[in-house]
């Protein structure tokens, strides 16, 4: 059996929630159980949140009463939260009891729990001090713990994001962390291993959610499953495709008429894009590290400015090479379709970077994920501004 549950674990750690509670389904309930005490517990709550309601009560009654009820608070907090993190309070104590009581209790608490410190609460269960148990074990026994607790506790909420909690956390380098709610009863432990790595696994799905591929999603992932979550992107990238499309072909005279254009089109989108996408990634990163809060304008205006900047500069190398070009081939109007390259490069540069610092702020605006699909909407923002500025100016100032 003890193999058995080694190769479960195994395999669970290596399949997305909603995979993970297909096999699950398959197995004992106790054993189910077991294999979800064993993981993070960010990966065990969104397993728990895929299976259905019948297996999911068969599971939570078949794990020890302590971590089902603490499961089942869990689900009130958001998913990506400290809440969902959170281990039962072991090691609990009243201020008043004595050193030699208390190591007594905890010769009998470390047989069941790996115990790092301790907590003294009052009657309502408000977090009053942490022991740590060097303390314990070098003071006074008949000291009581208000003597030795360390009062200046720091401590996390259960609604903080895994971003707010690993900046409030980084510098500090405990094993465990207390959760107190906003009262500051202790509901639950978080500990520091867990929640780093539960938000490294965050941070390694957003390259995939920016390109419509969802978090979940992994290599066993079944095939058909990976083609329902992924196709719905693809063919609302289909669609804003045609709308670029439908821009080049407001201007099939003006192209028909100039046919130079068409060579520079994938070079106005291409460098429109590269722009955008370098704005969207600085924009996603502030998100992730929680620099944005508040500077969300400041954000915007520089993306802006780089822009403009950077349009000026490839604009000027594009405007020559289309010079260049027209000139080679005998167009009388080099100069002016150089002009047309320039001042449509630097419109769509500036363009760009507004859409790559705006976007992922009106995604998380209206609820969203900042960065679900996100060079999808970038992709099309550019491509639609950076040809139509591009033939537009040519049939206005060319034509």
């Amino acid at each position: 059996m003890e193999q058995d549950s080694s190769t479960l674990n195994e395999q669970l750690s290596h399949r997305a929630p909603h995979d993970a509670a297909a096999v699950l389904a398959e197995v004992p309930d106790d054993t189910a159980a077991q294999a979800l005490l064993a993981m993070n517990p960010m990966l065990a709550q969104q397993i728990l949140h895929e299976m259905d309601n019948e297996k999911r009560c068969a599971v939570l009654a078949a794990a020890p009463i302590e971590k089902a009820h603490q499961w089942m608070h869990n689900q009130q907090y958001p998913e990506d939260s400290v809440g969902w993190l959170m281990e039962p309070p072991v090691a609990v104590f009243r201020p008043q009891m004595t050193i030699r009581e208390t190591i007594q209790a905890l010769a009998v608490l470390t047989k069941k729990a790996f115990i790092t410190y301790g907590y003294v609460t009052d009657e309502k269960n408000k977090l009053l001090g942490v022991l740590v148990m060097r303390d314990l074990m070098l003071g006074d026994p008949d000291k009581t713990l208000s003597e030795v607790m360390w009062t200046r506790v720091f401590t996390l909420k259960p609604d903080m994001s895994l971003t707010e909690a690993m900046k409030a956390s980084v510098n500090r380098h405990f094993p465990v962390y207390p959760v107190c709610d906003h009262e500051g009863r202790l509901i639950g432990l978080v500990r520091g291993q867990n929640l780093f790595e539960a938000r490294a696994i965050e941070i390694s799905a957003q390259a995939g959610t920016m390109m419509g591929v969802e978090k979940e999603e992994r290599l066993s992932t079944p095939v058909f499953r990976s083609l329902t979550l992924r196709h719905p992107w693809l063919q609302i990238n289909l669609l804003t495709a045609f709308a670029a499309a439908a821009v080049v072909g407001m201007f099939q005279e003006t192209l028909d008429q100039v046919l130079i254009l068409a060579v520079f089109l994938p070079v106005m989108a291409g460098q429109s894009g590269n722009t955008g996408c370098q704005a969207l990634a600085v924009a996603l990163r502030g998100m992730t590290l929680g620099d944005v809060q508040g500077q969300e304008k400041r954000l915007v205006i520089k993306e802006g400015v780089l822009g403009l900047l950077n349009g000026c500069l490839v604009g000027l190398t594009a405007a020559l090479g289309m010079w260049g070009y027209a000139s080679f081939k005998g167009y009388d109007q080099a100069l002016m379709l150089g002009l047309v390259v320039l001042m449509a490069m630097v419109a769509s540069c500036v363009m760009s970077g507004l859409c790559g610092a705006a976007i992922p702020l009106i995604l998380k605006r209206l609820g969203t994920d900042p960065a679900t699909a996100s060079s999808i909407f970038l992709t099309t923002a550019t491509d639609i501004v950076s040809m139509g500025m591009f033939l537009g100016l040519a049939r206005w100032l060319v034509l």
